[in-house]
């Protein structure tokens, strides 16, 4: 499926269907259980959402918008089936690109969230998957 295909599926709606998905454990085990196929930087960029959605300052319509993209991660129903070789997580890496578009466009990505994300990541995987993002 072609890029624009994809960004034009994932609209506010589509993110809101999936927001009811989301949960925090739930995000945690489908991290530790397919951290290989996610790959570093598709959880390094789930972790800064993650971490950016519990500010204060994060406006409740983008933290919906996270809670869905992180509920499409999380799903295992979506565009292109997460065991699908080597594309699997295209489509929630697209649904993870559009919302952190607008996050870091109303720049809330700061160096607090960077590190949470980074510290997230080797509690849960271990320092190599930090190397890898750095």
């Amino acid at each position: 499926m072609e890029k624009e295909n994809l960004e034009k599926s994932f609209d506010e709606n589509t993110l809101n269907e999936y927001e009811e998905k989301y949960s925090e454990d739930g995000l945690w085990d489908k991290v530790k259980e397919n951290a290989k196929s996610i790959g570093a930087g598709l959880i390094y960029k789930a972790f800064q959402l993650y971490y950016v959605a519990q500010s204060p300052n994060c406006p409740m319509k983008l933290k919906a918008m996270i809670f869905g993209a992180l509920g499409y991660l999380i799903s295992p129903i979506d565009l292109i089936p997460d065991f699908t070789p080597l594309i699997g997580y295209a489509d929630d890496l697209t649904a993870m690109g559009v919302v952190m578009a607008l996050v870091m466009s109303h720049f809330y990505i700061d160096d607090d969230v960077k590190f949470k994300a980074k510290k997230k990541i080797a509690d849960l995987l271990g320092d190599d998957f930090v190397r890898e993002i750095e």
